[in-house]
């Protein structure tokens, strides 16, 4: 049954640099994606910081191997949420932050069939104690956000500039920084050919390119900051930072 207060209630034109709506309308996922992989260690300010936080140089042979680093990062959406809806940092981490970055939706046989903006929120910490930590530094609930929107591709080489700000419960801006597609490494076919590679990537899914934006070592993500990453075209991608324990639903 329809509601009638919802229809008849006036929806102004989207801003198409932010794609707010007015209350109580709220954005959803622009996709579900059947899983979510990430590639680490793009972008020369990633290879840095993960060698500052672990002591340990393996970093740099991944930066400039052939092979690329490429995890899963969640499947059905367990752990992914789209704008507006909290992210989340772990109980057991001290050193927690967002990685803005350019995700790719992948169609059929691989093809890039869009972009959107994609948030693999990672312990710093527990990575940095060890490498063999990785899984639990990114896989947790709330570990993930994606959205606003998805930009259709053309067909076209693609080139993004990637704006990441961070604010306190207070409104405080805590952290700004931006930087482009043109640092990376590798290039989206790239490492869309290498997750591919003898690997069975249901059409849907979606490829998080990795991120040339970390903050400072001495800033954590804390309960009640807020992230927003602001990509033209695509839109800005706003998330609360919750508690991970507090994101836990049930099977």
């Amino acid at each position: 049954m329809r509601d009638a207060t919802v229809d008849e209630l006036p929806v102004e034109p989207l801003d198409p640099d932010t794609l707010e709506l007015p209350e109580p309308y709220e954005l959803l996922m622009p996709l579900e994606p059947p899983e979510i992989w990430c590639a680490g260690v793009t972008y020369e300010r990633s290879r840095n910081a993960r060698i500052e936080e672990s002591r340990i140089d393996v970093y740099s042979l991944v930066y400039d191997a052939d092979r690329p680093e490429i995890f899963l990062k969640d499947a059905n959406c367990r752990r992914t949420v789209g704008p507006g809806r909290p992210i989340g940092v772990r109980a057991d981490s001290n050193w927690d932050v967002p990685e803005p970055e350019i995700a790719l939706v992948l169609g059929a046989n691989g093809r890039i069939a869009g972009y959107t903006i994609g948030n693999d929120v990672s312990s710093r910490a527990i990575e940095g104690e060890n490498p063999l930590y990785l899984p639990q530094a990114k896989l947790f609930a709330g570990a993930c956000a994606i959205g606003p929107a998805v930009l259709a591709a053309d067909g076209e080489p693609h080139e993004f500039e990637i704006g990441l700000r961070i604010f306190a419960a207070d409104g405080e801006e805590l952290f700004a920084g931006e930087t482009s597609t043109t640092r990376m490494q590798r290039s989206f076919e790239e490492l869309v050919d290498w997750l591919r590679r003898d690997n069975p990537v249901p059409a849907g899914s979606v490829l998080l390119t990795g991120t040339g934006l970390v903050p400072p070592d001495e800033f954590t993500l804390e309960a009640g900051q807020r992230v927003e990453i602001h990509v033209p075209g695509i839109g800005t991608l706003v998330n609360p930072v919750g508690r991970a324990a507090d994101l836990m639903t049930e099977d």
